[in-house]
């Protein structure tokens, strides 16, 4: 039977999980969204989901997804918690742990945690996930059913091991668009039109990714392969790396780390 899931907020990422659970065939009526902004809810209503700013039409959630802001999360639970008791629970939200929202859900354990990346809006996005003790195989399955739809999923040992998911493929995309970035300005201070410097970018970015995901050659390799001696690669590469490129990559995945583990600490209240 197709499971109830009630999405609690509405923004980009639960529109792109919402949005993976269509294309794999979940009916419309079994999703339902309790969203505040009145645009949203008409987004919804145009795909044939019930959304509203409260849980005004009766709905027996076998799933619920906690997709609003960390900030907002305990006076959201406040309103419904008591709703979702017989629900598993599955939260995006960053730096929320486990126990703190067990606390806010007066100690409700069937918790998954997970952090996704915003290429879930395209169907590609990468999310790690951990369940608690208290969540058996069916829930687990359940969890990756709701997360793989809108990329892949990658099941973590431990709850802290969300930081380090969050640090490289969570925050990762933001680096490869600041790369990016950089690159599409080089092409156009050598001529090309704002939009040819885009597409030159973007296919490259994607066929390098295509190709690393396709081939069994390591990335060291791949880098190797495409690096002839005394060729233009070799040049780009010696300045980069007279720049410390591989090092402040490095620096800033640690330092995304250490805030994860500090908003980790601070379980917003």
């Amino acid at each position: 039977m197709t499971p109830n899931v009630l999405f609690l907020g509405g923004g980009n990422m639960a529109q792109a999980l919402i949005g993976g659970l269509l294309k794999q065939g979940h009916a419309q009526d079994r999703i339902q969204v309790i969203e505040i902004q009145p645009l949203l809810c008409e987004q919804f209503t145009k795909q044939g989901i019930y959304a509203d700013k409260t849980l005004s039409k009766p709905f027996a959630a076998d799933i619920t997804v906690l997709a609003v802001k960390p900030q907002q999360m305990q006076e959201a639970l406040e309103n419904i918690g008591q709703n979702l008791k017989a629900s598993l629970i599955i939260s995006i939200a960053a730096g929320l742990t486990i126990q703190t929202l067990s606390q806010w859900l007066g100690g409700h354990q069937r918790i998954v945690r997970c952090m996704p990346n915003t290429p879930a809006l395209v169907n590609t996005g990468m999310t790690g996930i951990y369940a608690s003790a208290a969540c058996n195989v069916n829930d687990k399955k359940t969890a990756q059913y709701i997360l793989s739809g809108s990329g892949k999923v990658l099941w973590c040992q431990s709850e802290a091991m969300l930081n380090p998911i969050t640090a490289i493929s969570g925050s990762g995309p933001g680096y490869v668009f600041l790369f990016m970035q950089a690159l599409e300005k080089a092409a156009i201070s050598m001529g090309f039109e704002a939009v040819d410097a885009r597409e030159l970018v973007n296919q490259t970015f994607l066929g390098a990714a295509t190709l690393a995901q396709q081939s069994p050659e390591t990335l060291s390799t791949l880098r190797q392969q495409v690096t002839s001696k005394g060729g233009t690669t070799a040049a780009g590469l010696s300045i980069m790396q007279d720049h410390g490129i591989e090092q402040a990559i490095i620096a800033g995945a640690e330092a995304a780390l250490a805030r994860a583990i500090e908003l980790g600490r601070v379980d917003i209240a």
